[in-house]
């Protein structure tokens, strides 16, 4: 692995410099999903802190395995669909939801994050392709959306995700990438934000995604190689 890690820190520097920017400031989001405990704390010797999952029970069983890694500093991000039944779980578990992709969702989060007494960092997942395969807030009213989410207390709204339609090209995904980046600009400067975050980019097009202005790409089959059966 320790190959591959540089092999995609190279990519991102590459990028950055392109773009004008630092590679400091793109976070790299390791998507260990499917891939058992061993391989984040093979991942974490590396010198890698932040670990994407898909599911809520794949990622508990994970932070039950790996104590001393979450004592460290590992932060464990849902990148996944959170159904509205396995909030209650998910809010002790992650660092941050890149995932929020209702209005009411984002209620549930905010109220089970309230009583935990804690404040939760999340990402509202924006829908920009329109595929029936996946989830996110209709743009169009995005910004209403976000209005409206100010009201609550115990969540931190600190930027936009979004999932673009995959593409062999990697070309293809810039005009979402931009986009992405239009709303997340016209949302800062309506006060409507806690942050500037744009959780967007995966292995086949980081480079692109960054040069759009992601601070965090979600890579996993660059770092931990092609996903198997055996692996989950």
């Amino acid at each position: 692995m320790r190959d591959r890690l540089a092999a995609v820190r190279d990519r991102i520097a590459r990028a950055a410099a392109r773009a004008g920017r630092r590679a400091e400031d793109v976070t790299l989001i390791a998507i260990s999903k499917t891939f058992p405990a061993s391989a984040v704390r093979e991942a974490f010797a590396l010198g890698l802190r932040d670990f994407g999952e898909n599911k809520v029970q794949e990622a508990e069983s994970k932070v039950r395995e790996l104590p001393d890694l979450v004592a460290a500093g590992a932060r464990f991000h849902l990148v996944g669909h959170l159904q509205g039944n396995k909030a209650k779980k998910a809010v002790p578990i992650f660092d941050r939801i890149h995932s929020v992709d209702s209005i009411d969702l984002a209620g549930r989060l905010d109220r089970l994050a309230a009583e935990a007494g804690r404040t939760l960092a999340v990402l509202v997942q924006v829908d920009l392709g329109k595929e029936a395969t996946k989830t996110g807030l209709d743009d169009a009213g995005l910004l209403a959306a976000l209005e409206a989410l100010r009201a609550l207390r115990a969540l931190r709204v600190d930027g936009l995700m979004t999932l673009p339609p995959a593409t062999e090209d990697p070309e293809g995904a810039r005009p979402f990438f931009a986009r992405l980046r239009d709303y997340r600009d016209r949302a800062a400067r309506e006060g409507l934000l806690a942050g500037g975050e744009l959780s967007m980019g995966m292995s086949h097009d980081l480079e692109v995604a960054i040069e759009e202005g992601a601070t965090m790409v979600r890579v996993g089959t660059a770092l931990f190689g092609t996903r198997t059966p055996a692996a989950v």
